[in-house]
This record gives C-alpha cells, structure tokens and sequence, in this order.
C-alpha cells in the first residue's frame, strides 16, 4: 500500500524539491497544496504518483476536504510567507499563518496521521547568545512576527503531541539554497545580478555572517528522518555550519561566475538582518551520515543544471 504525504506549501522551492525526491520512490503518493502568492506551477512535478491542489491551508474550508479525502500517513507543513522584506512588509499576513498551523495539526490528529514534520526556521533564535546555535540550549528570542509565529508552531506541535498523542518533527532550516530558489533570496539574487554583470549590493560592511545548506543535503536528511523514523518529537537544525560573510558570499559568486560585477554598500537594515548565524549540525550530521556539499560545489552545480559555465576553481 502506497504512503500518502501532504506537502503544504507545494509549490515553494523546498517543499517541490522533496516532492521531486519523493516520487521516485513508487510506494509514495504526494498531494502538494498551495495558494500560489509565492509558489510557482512550474516547480509542481509531474509525475504520475504526485497531484496538485490549489489550496489555502489558512482557510479551514479549503484545507478541510482535502485532509478528509485522503487519509495522509505524513503531512510535511511547509507553507507559510517567507522572505525576509515580505514579511517585514506583511506583518498581519504573517500572522495569520497561525491559523494554517491550527488547521493542519487539528486536521492531522482527526484524520490519523502518523507525524506531522513542521518547517520551523533559524530566524526563532534571533541575535545567537551562544554559537553554534544549538536546538535544546540556545534561547528562542527573536520578536520578529515570522520568528514568533515559526515558535508558535513548535509550541502548537508540542502541545499537540501532549494532549493527543500526534506525532512531530521540527526542522529548523538555516538558509537553504539551490536550482529552484526564488530570486528573493541572497544566493539566486547574487548569483542572478553576477550573470549579469551588474553590481551585487551588500547591506552594511557585509560582515554579517551566514551559513548556506545545498538543497540535497536539506532533503537527505529530510528523508532519512522520514523513513527511518529518526528524531521523532524532536527538533533538528537543518543546515550547514561552514560560516561565510556576505561580502565573501559575493566574492565566491564573482569568482565562480567569472563576472565582472561589482560589490556596492547599501545601509544596513534596520531590523531582520541577524549579524551572526550558525546552526550546531550535531544531529544533521546524524542524518546526513556524509560530507556537507561546499558552497562552491553548489553554486557551480546551479550553474550546471542552468546550463551556464563556472569558472571552476580551487579554495
């Protein structure tokens, strides 16, 4: 008998990324939902054992009959609004993702769901008080509406667990990337403006630091902690802990891309721009069970899979 996943927020980058790993594998069934404000059609699959379902798991009404039709195994709660300027700009919008999250866990502890995995995020710590930012010891202080509603949604899945026994996994993704990556996002836009050869803009003197996890090392361990039923109610930082400055993230882009672009220093943010992040990979490494992908090795394999030359170099 086939496993049926739900993926919410299906047509987002990681989430049609794992459906893309899923359906190979023919004992799985995938329904991915999504409302498109951010989700792109083109990144749907279209496999034979994966279907689409415009759908808005804020409403109740939508999500409801979807849920009830099918029965899932597994849901992969991943919809939610993302990006750091839209959700600085929509502070309401991103609250009202509350209700998807309420709508999902009622709907999956009435329907017999097995485990509910719940794309929670590094934006939770805030500014890190300890380095690496570790799940069970680093304080979750960030006041930003997307970090206070990711924590509601741990706090829902906990809660859940105790109250009526419905199984949970938290990931909390640190900055992720790859081929289908909006351009909203640090890498794509880097990488877009240097195919160009326009200038990359960097905020403030680009020291802030970030960490950067290649989309098949995300899904790796995404699946192992799925079909080996590893860190079952529990929490997983999903991210690489090599740690780059902005400004080196540039540098490498240029390098890579054999550009002629530019760095340009815009002011610094005035909020949502953490000056440090860097994620204790202990237990990614559990699941990963190999080496992370370099930076490097993951810009050059977009440029690949876009058909564009990389300049290929040693570091």
């Amino acid at each position: 008998m086939k496993r049926k996943v739900l993926i919410t927020g299906g047509a987002g980058f990681i989430p049609s990324s794992l459906a893309d790993r899923l359906v190979k594998d023919e004992n799985y069934f995938v329904v991915l939902v999504d409302n498109m404000l951010t989700g792109k059609k083109l990144n749907v699959t279209k496999a034979p054992n994966c279907k689409f379902i415009k759908c808005d798991v804020n409403s109740y009404n939508d999500i409801a009959p979807v849920m009830t039709a099918y029965q899932f195994d597994y849901v992969f709660h991943y919809a939610a609004v993302v990006g750091v300027q839209r959700t600085l700009d929509n502070p309401v919008m991103v609250l009202n993702d509350i209700q998807g999250i309420k709508n999902v866990l009622d709907l999956a502890k009435n329907t017999g769901v097995k485990r509910v995995f719940y794309s929670s995020s590094s934006e939770v710590y805030g500014e890190p008080v300890e380095l690496p930012q570790r799940e069970l010891t680093t304080p979750l202080n960030s006041r930003l509406p997307y970090a206070v509603v990711k924590n509601l949604g741990e706090a829902f899945c906990r809660s859940y667990k105790t109250e009526y026994d419905l199984n949970f996994t938290i990931f909390r993704f640190f900055n992720t990337y790859g081929p289908k990556q909006s351009e909203d996002f640090v890498i794509s836009k880097f990488l877009n403006l240097a195919l160009q050869g326009k200038d990359i803009p960097v905020y403030g003197d680009g020291n802030q630091t970030r960490t950067f996890c290649y989309i098949e090392d995300n899904l790796d361990a995404t699946l192992k902690a799925l079909n080996h039923d590893l860190f079952v109610n529990d929490v997983v930082n999903i991210g690489n802990d090599q740690v780059y400055t902005v400004k080196e993230l540039a540098e490498i882009i240029i390098e890579v891309t054999g550009s002629d672009s530019k760095i340009v220093h815009l002011p610094a943010l005035t909020e949502g721009d953490m000056n440090r992040r860097q994620p204790d990979v202990t237990n990614m490494k559990i699941l990963l069970g190999r080496d992370f992908k370099s930076l490097q090795e993951g810009i050059e394999e977009i440029l690949i899979l876009r058909g564009k030359k990389a300049r290929i170099t040693t570091y």
